[in-house]
């Protein structure tokens, strides 16, 4: 069963709250998300989905409005100033460690695959952040990704995520941006030091870009991090979303993302060879193509043409296999005239096919057999219908037709 691959072109960076609008783009209900958050143990906040232009594009806004005294009440602690992806704002904190929010969603009635990606992807951040600040994973006390807007994002992308039935995840290289934010530890450089770990942990490949300013967020990149792999080199789009960010940038501030389906490869893949000769006799030409056919190309060939000075000439093709390049090319130089030797990569479709043996009554024969739809043909071997009619000295084209009729009755 084909696979539903995600893939996310984070070409403006990427956060908790743009994927989640890219994933409601996608199609992912507006009903089932806040289904999914009722089951939350979470108050003091206000989701808001609705459209936006982003340099001209149509995109899903996202945000998670936090409701001040509420929100105060529901977290207790202390203020201070937060900077995060829905805006910089002042706020109090419970320091939650990543057990503490471990323990809430296993209490909250979330759907299996729900509850999976959730706790994947703060364990991501918690692994990050524990290296960043010397403790074990379990103890880090969350001042920026425990607050309730980055809890209901996670819980939101995985929510959405499930709904839409992605199996795999696949991201393209992650612009970033540069200089320093400000947040509950101070000034830090951009990337901040979360999203650096995250990065180097789980292979992610960042691009800086000249823009100022933080364009990937923890949350951004632990949803990045669920990438089984990069995009196939040939796919189809079947749908697409996107997602807009809070900031103002050069480049729209959209994550975009696509359910994508992997092309199918044709058969097989092969390279062309060819050069150009009018200065090597036939005797050579002949001798380098039985080289090139005993190393292991599929074919090589003659084609009379004429080049510059009116020249009759050859051109000489030989398919091959990639792997089979340099020394297809090693025999073309060293046997040959040519100084230089051209090539392109070609696909051919091919019929699937098997040998069998026929038995005649004057001896076995080996016989191809194609298949096409439900139609089956046979073609004798021409080493084996050369053998049987010497052996006989019976001609050619009689020993084909009797191999032939033998290999249509066997199967009848």
């Amino acid at each position: 069963m084909e696979k539903t691959t995600l893939y996310l072109e984070c070409y403006s960076g990427i956060s908790g709250d743009m994927t989640v609008a890219a994933l409601l783009d996608l199609g992912a209900t507006e009903e089932n998300l806040r289904k999914t958050l009722a089951q939350l143990p979470l108050t003091g906040y206000e989701v808001r989905i609705g459209r936006t232009q982003k340099s001209g594009l149509d995109a899903c806004d996202f945000d998670v409005i936090l409701e001040g005294d509420a929100h105060a009440e529901e977290l207790g602690g202390h203020s201070h100033v937060h900077s995060h992806e829905h805006g910089t704002y002042i706020h109090t904190h419970e320091h939650r460690t990543w057990r503490d929010i471990e323990q809430m969603l296993d209490k909250a009635d979330l759907k299996p695959r729900v509850l999976e990606l959730s706790k994947q992807m703060f364990q991501i951040i918690a692994d990050a952040e524990g290296k960043v600040h010397g403790r074990p994973a379990e103890a880090v006390h969350f001042h920026e990704v425990g607050a309730v807007d980055s809890i209901v994002d996670i819980v939101c992308a995985a929510a959405c995520m499930e709904e839409l039935g992605i199996d795999r995840v696949v991201v393209s290289d992650i612009w970033e941006g540069q200089g320093h934010v400000h947040c509950q530890h101070g000034i830090l450089p951009v990337p901040v030091p979360a999203v650096l770990q995250i990065a180097a942990g789980h292979g992610l490949t960042l691009r800086q870009t000249e823009q100022q300013g933080e364009m990937v967020t923890p949350t951004g990149a632990a949803v990045a991090a669920l990438s089984e792999g990069r995009k196939p080199e040939r796919f189809t789009v079947k749908k697409i979303g996107l997602g807009a960010g809070k900031k103002v940038f050069p480049r729209a501030n959209v994550l975009r993302a696509m359910l994508i389906e992997e092309a199918k490869e044709p058969e097989e893949k092969l390279w062309m060879l060819e050069s150009n000769i009018d200065d090597c006799s036939g005797e050579v030409l002949g001798y380098t193509v039985e080289r090139i056919m005993e190393a292991g190309a599929r074919d090589a060939f003659f084609t009379p043409i004429y080049m510059k000075k009116n020249r009759p000439a050859y051109q000489l093709s030989v398919l091959c296999e990639e792997e089979q390049i340099q020394e297809m090319n090693a025999i073309l130089f060293r046997e040959t005239t040519t100084i230089g030797v051209r090539r392109y990569a070609v696909e051919r479709d091919v019929l699937e096919r098997r040998m069998e043996e026929v038995v005649t009554p004057f001896g076995a024969a080996e016989v191809k057999v194609c298949f096409l739809g439900n139609d089956k043909m046979r073609y004798p071997e021409y080493e084996s219908v050369k053998r049987l009619a010497k052996e006989q000295g019976i001609a050619y084209r009689e020993m084909y037709q009797i191999v032939l009729e033998c290999a249509n009755t066997k199967n009848k």
